[in-house]
């Protein structure tokens, strides 16, 4: 197993949150607004503290480490892109010179690296997101509010590029799709 997570909690966030994910699954977090998706995504990668429970990702169980085998594809308010920016020199940013055009085909993103963020859709600055996650060859992918402010067609579209990445993937939304591998409901 690539997550293990036993009676995982952030005090007055999520509560006992158990799942088990393997390498190429698709693992959803479903729950409304304020019902702590992004906190437990931003604790499964290693960037916040449970106050209780167990978490083991890629064999690593200390935070440190874990986050440098989860990637952030694309968190609001975590991972916000500059949208003064252009997505090559996002990609650039990133420092992982060779692999750009590998790492948007990976996320299905077929734009003119000159494209400014702020003329990018929703749809596309997720998979911008994703594109920069994949630049890290993480064991684990982590994605925040996909289905946000999406059309159904769109949605679909990107939980099936998420269901299809080679790595385990947690992404959160507020209504889930019909496939996934997993799905925790907070």
């Amino acid at each position: 197993m690539v997550i293990v997570a036993k009676d995982l909690s952030v005090e007055g966030v999520f509560d006992g949150v158990t799942l088990e994910a393997a390498d190429n699954t698709l693992t959803v977090v479903a729950g409304a607004t304020g019902s702590g998706r992004t906190s437990l995504l931003l604790t499964l990668s290693g960037r916040m503290k449970p106050t209780r429970g167990a978490l083991e990702v890629a064999g690593h169980s200390r935070p440190r480490a874990i986050r440098k085998v989860a990637a952030l594809a694309l968190v609001d308010g975590v991972t916000d892109l500059d949208r003064a920016l252009t997505v090559k020199e996002h990609l650039h940013e990133r420092r992982r010179r060779g692999r750009h055009a590998e790492a948007l085909e990976g996320a299905g993103l077929d734009v003119d690296q000159r494209t400014l963020v702020r003329e990018l859709d929703r749809e596309q600055q997720v998979r911008l997101g994703v594109a920069l996650a994949l630049l890290d060859s993480p064991a684990v992918i982590v994605a925040d509010n996909i289905d946000a402010g999406l059309p159904t067609e769109r949605r679909l579209a990107l939980w099936e590029l998420l269901e299809g990445l080679p790595t385990a993937v947690v992404a959160s939304c507020v209504t889930p799709p019909t496939r996934y591998d997993h799905l925790v409901e907070l």
